[in-house]
């Protein structure tokens, strides 16, 4: 088989490279040249584990290439994935679907013979019945079908989560299209990966339903911490014990600053709008994107409060500023929100994350410096925080960081060290919904 795949960021490239993997001849297409040219030389545009190997592999095997032309890559293609970027409009917070529209033309303008259109970016429910339009309105002769095939991978995990997936959603009411994605996906099927199919619409919104919910699932945990600092218990003891109920399970029941990324603040805001706009409004989201951008402000009084209420002229350390472990993505990330506030306030903020800083120097300025490890970034520092769960800060010398800084102040955000182990070092102690030590 043959598809194309139209945008190399996070969705299109780590799909494209799968696919190849399976034996598949995949075109990834994109209008940025820099971007195909960095490609073709080996160079990612994002950090994944394990990405660049697999690409180099199916490049090498000569199943995966990279193109800035769009009519090639569409030549016999059986299917063509539109794996554009759907950001959330700067006036209303709704997914801004331009790029998807843009796509559906250019690929109405190429199309080579019967071709599956898959809309594999995170859609609002009824952007297949627009994508369908644009392409009959572009090219009236074109023989076609719109798929929905939303993606369900996690930054830090996204090839692990489309190797193994929990499950895969293919929504069309087309018996040609069908055939076409089940083999495409033929080989996690064999593999017994459960496939989901059904309608357009509904495969569109059970994408956003899903972030959703596990946005809600955050925020819940979160709340739960706040009680829990209020009363005396330990929220990890109060995670277990609820996640060990199959009902509710494990996941997502990590207390800490809140949720960021690419997906769930755009994904809830998208799924708020469109629920409003349908007079059937969800309250329970409504409430769960207030919440967690009160969270913030929530984070920012427990590292001023762990102070004593003052942080001018303190010497600061923060380590980690990607938004969650194993990815450079810095998207709605807890430092952005954290490090400048610190700053107007009188703070000097040296700041290390293993994949992030270069993303974060264009996002924060010069004025937070930024070193390569985690004791450069705490010397001779007053405080250190930790806001992003690298596996490396679970794993730190306590005496090395207590002779490493000036004062004796940790606020950790996402509790990822033993309250005993940091005490014994002579340092005091700040968590989430745990006691100060």
């Amino acid at each position: 088989m043959k598809v194309a795949i139209i945008g190399t960021g996070y969705v299109g490239l780590v799909s494209g490279t799968c696919f190849s993997d399976f034996g598949v001849d995949v075109v990834c297409v994109d209008k940025i040249e820099e971007k195909i040219t960095k490609l073709n030389s080996g160079i990612m545009p994002i950090y994944e584990i394990g990405l660049k190997e697999l690409v180099s592999k199916n490049v090498d095997e000569n199943r995966l290439s990279f193109t800035t032309d769009i009519k090639t890559a569409l030549k016999g293609a059986d299917a063509v994935f539109i794996g554009v970027g759907t950001p959330p409009h700067p006036e209303h917070g709704h997914a801004d679907l331009k790029y998807v529209y843009a796509a559906a033309k250019e690929i109405a303008e190429n199309m080579d013979g019967y071709t599956v259109v898959v809309t594999k970016s995170t859609v609002p429910v009824g952007t297949g019945d627009e994508v369908e339009k644009i392409i009959k309105e572009t090219n009236p002769n074109a023989d076609f079908d719109v798929v929905s095939n939303p993606e369900f991978l996690r930054e830090g995990n996204a090839i692990g989560d489309f190797m193994n997936p929990d499950r895969i959603v293919i929504g069309t009411d087309s018996v040609r299209a069908k055939a076409v994605m089940a083999e495409l996906y033929k080989t996690l099927e064999d593999k017994g990966a459960p496939v989901v199919y059904t309608t357009r619409k509904s495969s569109e919104l059970i994408k956003y339903a899903a972030n959703a919910f596990l946005a809600v699932k955050i925020t819940y945990i979160n709340e739960i911490a706040n009680l829990c600092e209020k009363v005396g218990a330990k929220v990890d003891d109060v995670a277990k014990g609820i996640g060990m109920d199959n009902r509710i399970g494990p996941k997502f029941l990590q207390a800490g600053p809140g949720y960021g990324g690419s997906c769930f603040p755009k994904d809830t805001l998208a799924l708020s709008k469109t629920a409003k706009d349908c007079g059937a409004p969800i309250n329970i989201v409504e409430t769960t994107i207030k919440v967690n951008e009160e969270r913030k402000y929530i984070m920012l009084d427990k590292i001023i409060n762990a102070c004593d209420g003052e942080v001018k002229g303190k010497n600061i350390g923060v380590l980690g500023l990607a938004f969650k472990q194993n990815t450079d993505d810095m998207r709605d990330a807890i430092s952005l929100s954290i490090i400048p506030e610190l700053e107007k306030r009188g703070a000097k903020i040296t700041s290390y994350d293993p994949q992030a800083m270069e993303e974060a120097k264009h996002l924060l300025g010069d004025k937070t410096q930024y070193v390569n490890n985690p004791y450069s970034a705490v010397d001779k520092a007053d405080m250190a925080i930790i806001l992003t769960e690298w596996d490396e800060f679970r794993n730190l010398e306590m005496e090395k960081l207590r002779n490493s800084m000036n004062g004796n102040i940790v606020v950790d955000l996402r509790n990822l060290l033993d309250s005993e182990k940091v005490s014994e070092a002579g340092l005091k102690y700040h968590s989430i919904g745990r006691e100060e030590v």
